[in-house]
């Protein structure tokens, strides 16, 4: 018993079979010591909690993880800067216990807390027992260590809450209080919904529309404070361009006619994942339409807005600068390129 004593001495609360052998602890031993009234317990098959009484949540987190490799041993992803996706021995928590690790505020009805989801490779041969549900996902995005638990991106994680939740209602105002909370993007959402097959329900298709909706508002209010917080010079807002009499080239979010630049919320991705139909003033091929036409076209992501908001003042104000540049190099008597487009209100 003396590697036992040794074991529930030395700070550690959860511990596999495997790892309580390496200590000395037969197992025999640990059988023993895990018997109704004893000091520890077998809280998920090969992992035993070292004390009596019920585990924390902090500890349910990890003997999950724990779970995982005992049934498999999963193999941590290699650092990569550029953000690899997890390989398929990687493990993480997901749905409703990721939400509450990033400190979301969960308000629909959801699953029981004392539920904990986990992430791992389809390929994986695990099955859900006590209070571990395996979640399979064909590609898994890379964890996050949260508090240091592995843990699904917010977008993952509320991709597997959907998946439980009954209807429409509970479904939207989950999304919308993920965007207006800034724990992600809509768009991101929206890819990550597409990516779990979940859009062809069509109360999460319509919750998708309301959320890019919701996404694109706040997009817009983020580039009124970085043009007037960085004080750009004035646009003119939503509006349309089309030539003089002639076919509509695009909507932007931002035009400044004397230097002939606009600029286009990115949001469009998100729209075709969800199989929403584009605005009947936004053609495509906008983009092109308009530089073709001497229109100089930033593009700027609603995420890029949201971390980064002063380098995305910096590419705007270097398009104007640029766009300014050019015109002072003009051949006398040739019309600047706004000369050569309307502006519509949109």
């Amino acid at each position: 018993m003396s590697g036992a004593r040794h074991v529930s001495g030395a700070g550690h609360r959860l511990l596999t079979l495997g790892q309580l052998r390496a200590h000395g602890v037969t197992p025999s031993t640990a059988a023993a010591r895990c018997r109704p009234g004893g000091p520890w317990q077998l809280l998920l098959p090969g992992v035993v909690l070292l004390h009596p009484g019920p585990a924390s949540d902090e500890e349910r987190l990890h003997a999950a993880l724990l779970y995982t490799r005992v049934r498999g041993p999963a193999r941590t992803p290699a650092a990569d800067p550029g953000g690899t996706p997890g390989g398929p021995g990687t493990a993480m928590i997901t749905g409703s216990a990721a939400l509450a690790l990033h400190r979301f505020p969960v308000t629909p009805p959801l699953p029981p807390t004392n539920r904990v989801d986990v992430l791992v490779d389809l390929t994986r041969r695990l099955r859900s027992t006590g209070f571990v549900r395996v979640v399979r996902g064909r590609c898994l995005p890379r964890p996050q260590e949260v508090s240091g638990v592995p843990t699904a991106p917010v977008p993952r994680a509320l991709a597997d809450v959907v998946g439980d939740l009954p209807g429409a209602a509970p479904v939207r105002r989950l999304l919308l209080e993920a965007v207006r909370g800034g724990h992600c993007e809509a768009a991101e959402i929206v890819r990550e919904l597409d990516r779990c097959r979940l859009l062809s329900r069509p109360y999460v298709a319509d919750a998708a529309a309301a959320v890019l909706d919701e996404g694109r508002a706040l997009a817009e209010g983020r580039l009124y404070a970085v043009v007037r917080g960085h004080r750009l010079p004035e646009p003119l807002w939503n509006v349309t361009l089309r030539l003089p009499g002639g076919p509509l080239l695009g909507r932007v979010d931002a035009y400044w006619p004397e230097q002939a630049v606009a600029v286009e919320l990115d949001t469009r991705p998100a729209v075709r994942s969800a199989g929403l139909p584009s605005p009947p003033d936004d053609p495509p091929g906008g983009r092109d339409r308009l530089e073709r036409h001497g229109i100089t076209v930033v593009r700027v992501g609603p995420e890029r807005l949201r971390r980064s908001p002063a380098d995305q003042a910096a590419v705007i104000r270097t398009a104007l600068m640029a766009a300014a540049d050019l015109l002072i190099d003009a051949a006398p008597g040739d019309p600047p390129p706004g000369a050569r487009v309307e502006v519509l209100p949109r």
